[in-house]
């Protein structure tokens, strides 16, 4: 005889702590977000297709400005970007943080004020620089020393260009070695220990053209304490205090970037924003008293944190079977349209929907449909013994780096993604179709 389970209110309250806030289940099975149906929406715009929940967006937009009243909060476009995040981004008072030409193209012709949006990037094409300064781009920041006179020769000696050095403070942080960016030992920005900083910011007070508004710094990504950004308070202040003693310099802005890290299952921990903002204004007050500073301006850049947790990923179920002691659930996306799994080993908690379950929970492993021993989705984890090819699976924390970071592995086509507000969904950026790809194949 099947057993059906009935959650308690307790239980189910815990299911949904990592879905946007909106989402409901009006009845045993069915999800809703922002009163909108997932079933609904798989059907209409087919799968795989990512959910956007809008006022989830816009609400952990105004947690930042509110935690955070003072500092200017960028929104880190490589997590998520098209036209209505940029747009949504801007009405609510943030900045934008790019990576390349692209994505300040986007967020510009969207109508995004480029002088609100900084320029990142350890290796920036002639064109991302040539870009930014056709548009007016606020700040460059500054990743390498070839830069400064790649940049000063394409400003010209009647231009101005306000710039940021990205500074390596030695600080390991970041839930996964390929996401820790505060070290020596990766690509990105100029070592405090070696000099490479210092040196590099003495070549661009030589250049008149440039305009030093202050340091940045990147931890990491996925940084669930707030230590690390304490210690890299304490490393850029020693910093600034020592330009100040060497130059005269005084930095107006520091940027202490982003990494803020969130919970992608129930009961995983993320960073506490409040005690962030708090801990970081009291160092940092501290800290500049103490080198006989100004407190600098600060700049922070969360981007996952905004993203993450208000989107969804759905999925129609092709297959399940059984190898070994190992049941395979396949679904018609993969690492195609989430590799953070097979590159990071980030685990996801996936979800029967469109239906109740009436088996007992069973360990099972959900995989993708690409030609690829690591295409897992979810390993190991728990659906209703009764899955079958048909159903739905939605996943939630899908906001961020999914179809940034999605490919055409197997000439699959990336999917769509859909906002939902108020009981309405409305497509944002439409399936990616097989005449897309043969558009781009122009000869034999």
């Amino acid at each position: 005889m099947t057993t059906v389970h009935e959650p308690t209110a307790t239980t189910a309250s815990a299911a949904l702590s990592v879905w946007p806030a909106s989402t409901t289940e009006p009845r045993p099975g069915d999800l809703a977000v922002s009163g909108v149906p997932l079933a609904e929406i798989a059907d209409r715009f087919g799968t795989p297709v990512y959910v956007l929940d809008e006022a989830e967006v816009r609400d952990r937009c105004r947690t930042y400005r509110d935690a955070f009243p003072e500092a200017e909060v960028l929104y880190a476009a490589k997590a998520f970007l098209c036209r209505a995040m940029a747009h949504w981004v801007e009405e609510e008072g943030l900045g934008l943080d790019v990576c390349s030409a692209g994505e300040l193209e986007l967020a510009v012709t969207t109508g995004f004020p480029p002088e609100r949006i900084t320029l990142h990037g350890n290796a920036k094409s002639p064109r991302d620089l040539d870009t930014a300064l056709r548009l007016g781009v606020g700040r460059i920041v500054i990743d390498s020393p070839s830069e400064i006179a790649r940049l000063a020769a394409a400003v010209g000696p009647g231009g101005h260009q306000k710039v940021m050095v990205r500074v390596v403070p030695g600080i390991s942080a970041g839930g996964h070695d390929k996401i820790r960016t505060g070290t020596d030992d990766q690509k990105f920005g100029l070592s405090i220990a070696d000099g490479y900083a210092q040196h590099a910011i003495a070549r661009i007070l030589d250049q008149p053209q440039l305009e030093l508004t202050g340091l940045h710094c990147h931890l990491g990504s996925q940084i669930t304490s707030v230590k690390p950004y304490i210690a890299a308070v304490r490393r850029m202040v020693g910093l600034m205090a020592r330009l100040h003693e060497q130059y005269g310099l005084v930095l107006p802005e520091l940027d202490l970037g982003g990494g803020h890290g969130i919970a992608y299952r129930p009961g995983e921990q993320a960073l506490d924003l409040t005690s962030l903002a708090r801990r970081v204004g009291t160092e940092l007050t501290d800290a500049c008293a103490t080198a006989g500073l100004p407190v600098p301006r600060l700049i922070i850049e969360p981007g996952r944190a905004i993203a993450g947790p208000a989107g969804i990923a759905l999925y129609r179920v092709l297959s399940v079977k059984r190898s070994g002691d190992t049941v395979f659930v396949a679904v018609d996306g993969g690492m195609s349209d989430n590799p953070r799994p097979a590159l990071y080993g980030v685990r996801y908690a996936p979800r029967l929907i469109g239906r109740n379950g009436l088996a007992d929970p069973a360990r099972v492993t959900v995989v993708g449909r690409h030609c690829e021993a690591g295409d897992i989705l979810a390993a190991d984890v728990e659906l209703p013994g009764d899955v079958r090819p048909g159903d739905l699976l939605a996943v939630p924390v899908a906001g961020a780096y999914h179809l940034s970071m999605a490919s055409g592995y197997n000439l699959v086509g990336r999917p769509p993604v859909a906002a939902v507000r108020d009981g309405c969904a409305r497509l944002l950026v439409r399936r990616e179709s097989l005449d897309d790809i043969r558009s781009r194949d122009v000869s034999l």
